[in-house]
């Protein structure tokens, strides 16, 4: 069994350096892939290195 890493919007705002609406902002206009457990929000390690490798400047 596989375990996959997770992190709370807090976390993944100090990893690439944003605010924590920043990194909602993302989830809503489908920039970073997130899921709910229960009222709160998780990105997957995948999902942040995916956002990290293509950077978080605005979009062209």
């Amino acid at each position: 069994m596989s375990d996959i890493k997770v992190y709370t919007l807090d976390e993944v705002a100090i990893i690439l350096k944003l605010t924590r609406r920043s990194v909602y902002n993302y989830i809503k206009e489908g920039r970073l892939q997130a899921f709910k457990i229960g009222k709160r929000w998780r990105v997957t390690e995948a999902e942040l290195l995916k956002l990290s490798s293509i950077g978080t400047g605005p979009k062209a």
